[in-house]
């Protein structure tokens, strides 16, 4: 009998992990983009010494 050979198969079984991995994140990041956006405006504020003003949704406060 012919032995087959299987190291395509492993790339493709990671590449795939690598794909479900990336859309998981890219959705957590769409998810909580807005208050990602938030602290990091927060952090940016107490820097300056500004006050953090939120706003009506989440990725919208101002420094002021």
């Amino acid at each position: 009998m012919k032995k087959l050979n299987n190291n395509g198969q492993a790339l493709v079984e990671y590449l795939l992990i690598i794909a479900v991995i990336s859309v998981i994140v890219v959705s957590l990041v769409k998810l909580l983009g807005g208050y990602l956006k938030d602290s990091i405006t927060k952090s940016s504020c107490d820097l300056t010494n500004k006050t953090y003003v939120e706003g009506a949704k989440p990725g919208e406060g101002t420094c002021q």
